[in-house]
């Protein structure tokens, strides 16, 4: 009888906007945290996240410190024992909030997970992102960042940033976690938009792809017509996927929506559970 193959297992949810949890061997991962109705003067239009999503986590991962990627009423939902992952410079601002940051800069890494032997454990990267992360007014200036999540399998999350041509460092990956719109009408250079994304799965060279980032959050001063046209991206975006990086499997999940990859450990390709 052959010996059982080892299996990793890569859940992905979709909360909206750029949070997304992500649990990797078991071990529950949270990326920029947005839990809760209105975010200054912009409404939320997709389901609020399930209280759910931010129990028992392992850490809290944060890409930068813009207004709806670093969301303080958000966090304060959050158990204030979790780790916080986040650009260095942030570290005073959480500490005021009561966690215990772990400052990063592009090419640290960390161990995230269950302390004791046996216990899987994954390890975070920080990697660049082409986007400005200041948070103003009365802020220390910070970075903006990606990570790149690995264990048995590996995961991608950009935050917010622009194409560059240094995504293809840390190619290849299993699965990218990727930005294609945002919440006005229009993206800077310094955001991903549909066709961007798209180009940058050549870059990546990814198994797999779930695109964030949009359909979550809108200006309500808009028509609800217009707002309604930006549920659109992550479909424009996988039909230029399609084209261009056509071996990827894109998997366009909606706010609340759960998506698994799992990968035996002698075969290394991230699969449909």
């Amino acid at each position: 009888m052959s010996a059982r193959t080892a299996t990793s297992r890569l859940s992905v949810t979709f909360a909206g906007h750029a949070t997304v949890l992500l649990e990797l061997d078991g071990v529950r991962l949270l990326t920029d945290p947005l839990l809760r109705k209105r975010i200054g003067v912009l409404i939320r239009r997709s389901p609020v996240p399930s209280p759910a999503v931010r129990r028992d986590l392992d850490a809290v991962l944060i890409s930068h410190a813009h207004l709806d990627h670093l969301d303080v009423p958000s966090l304060r939902l959050i158990d204030r024992r979790t780790p916080v992952v986040a650009p260095r410079g942030l570290g005073g601002l959480l500490r005021r909030l009561g966690f215990v940051p772990l400052e990063m800069e592009v090419g640290d890494e960390v161990e995230i997970g269950p302390a004791g032997a046996g216990v899987a454990r994954v390890r975070v990267r920080a990697v660049p992102a082409d986007h400005a992360g200041t948070r103003y007014p009365m802020a220390t200036e910070s970075p903006a960042l990606g990570y790149v999540v690995a264990g048995g399998l590996s995961v991608y999350f950009a935050g917010d940033t622009g194409l560059y041509d240094g995504m293809r460092e840390f190619a290849p990956i299993d699965v990218a976690v990727l930005p294609v719109g945002g919440w006005g009408p229009r993206l800077p250079d310094d955001h991903l938009n549909p066709l961007s994304a798209a180009k940058a799965l050549q870059l990546l060279r990814p198994r797999a792809c779930v695109p964030m980032h949009w359909g979550t959050i809108y200006p309500p001063w808009l028509p609800p017509a217009f707002n309604a046209k930006w549920g659109e991206w992550p479909h424009a975006f996988a039909r230029y996927a399609a084209h261009l990086a056509p071996d990827v499997d894109v998997r366009v999940v909606y706010p609340g929506e759960t998506t698994v990859f799992t990968s035996a450990e002698d075969g290394g390709e991230a699969a449909p559970e």
